[in-house]
């Protein structure tokens, strides 16, 4: 069996739910021939940088605007036609990427990959289960598409919500999101600290600034740094050269004991050596968290997929919100000093189980592929 997973860097979590899905693919089922191809990269180089840059811009730079598209194409308008014109024009460029590897069945984790897809199936190009798998906690019209088989999304919370949006019920799975299987191991959270370089036994508290780097991290490191209590942090600053300059200037004169790192391919390892993790809401970072059994205080939404995330985690208990402006030391003593509210926040987290995701996706494509041979 050849299984195609298209993906695109718009952000960091369309192609981490990719990697999870691959890895745990190969290891399941060794004699499946897997592939993760970046379909912005495979259409044009030149594509793929406008799109991402621009994603980057809207996000970062603008996101009342960004906020304002997310809305206006999630409704039946004339805007929202844009987007399936845009991918119905590019389709084709896909061909020959379908021709060669002959995909038994397609997954796509990012929207216009979705589309241009189902735009292949449509034309007679492609032949074989469609799968979206949707990398956040709310559903937007982008990701629907005429010829997909089955969406995977987070939780049950979706599937009502997808149904009054038009989609068959029949075709919506609440697996939830493939993150890698590392984050699902328990480690000995002592040991680990210690490893670390982190005090054991310590209360610890772990910031991400996310794939873009956000300022604002500065301004909540501070603000927490002088919190009457004991407890160490964590800080990765990702590949935000200046945020990670800042903080090694800063640490150092710090209240607390903070271990500062750079971008790490084991961000698992200090989300599970942590009590607390302060984020911003981005899909698969809430559901690595999640997987950790982690709870979360969530900051800087950007409106749209990353509100629709801490909305989601308020409702379920399992994050509590830092408001913009707002200074967050209150916030965050009132939850370290109330063990009672962050155990249940951490089991709210520990009942969200979704560790078999990938075992379930890969069932359900042997269940697509049966029903497409008869």
């Amino acid at each position: 069996m050849r299984i195609l997973i298209l993906s695109a860097a718009t952000g960091g979590g369309h192609m981490r739910a990719a990697h999870a899905l691959e890895e745990a693919i190969r290891r399941k089922s060794p004699e499946t021939e897997v592939r993760v191809v970046d379909f912005l990269k495979e259409i044009s180089p030149i594509l793929d940088k406008t799109i991402c840059d621009g994603y980057h811009f809207l996000a970062t730079k603008t996101p009342k605007v960004f906020g304002k598209l997310y809305q206006k194409t999630n409704e039946e308008t004339p805007f929202s036609q844009i987007v399936p014109k845009f991918n119905s024009l590019f389709c084709q460029e896909l061909v020959p990427l379908m021709e060669e590897f002959r995909p038994d069945a397609v997954v796509t984790t990012h929207p216009f990959a979705t589309e241009m897809v189902s735009r292949l199936k449509e034309k007679g190009a492609l032949f074989a289960p469609l799968i979206c798998i949707m990398t956040d906690y709310g559903p937007h019209k982008a990701w629907f598409a005429d010829r997909v088989d089955a969406y995977i999304v987070s939780a049950q919370d979706m599937v009502e919500e997808m149904v009054m949006m038009g989609v068959d019920r029949n075709k919506i799975f609440p697996f939830g999101i493939p993150v890698h299987s590392v984050f699902f191991y328990k480690e000995d959270k002592n040991k680990l600290q210690q490893e670390l370089g982190l005090t054991p036994g310590l209360p610890t508290i772990l910031i991400m600034a996310g794939s873009f780097g956000v300022t604002n991290i500065a301004k909540i490191y501070r603000s927490i740094a002088v919190i009457d209590m004991p407890f160490q942090m964590i800080v990765i600053t990702g590949r935000n050269q200046r945020l990670y300059d800042y903080f090694s200037e800063i640490i150092p004169e710090s209240p607390k004991k903070t271990k500062l790192v750079f971008f790490t391919n084991e961000v698992e390892k200090y989300m599970h050596a942590s009590d607390l993790i302060i984020t911003k809401p981005g899909g698969l970072t809430v559901s690595e968290a999640l997987a950790c059994n982690i709870p979360l205080a969530v900051f800087d939404a950007i409106p749209g997929q990353e509100e629709d995330n801490a909305n989601f985690l308020l409702q379920h208990e399992m994050a509590i919100r830092i408001q913009k402006g707002e200074d967050c030391a209150d916030s965050i003593r009132a939850l370290l000093q109330d063990h009672e509210r962050l155990e249940k926040m951490r089991s709210s987290c520990a009942s969200f189980d979704k560790s078999q995701s990938p075992t379930n996706i890969l069932s359900l494509i042997g269940e697509l592929l049966k029903q497409y041979q008869l």
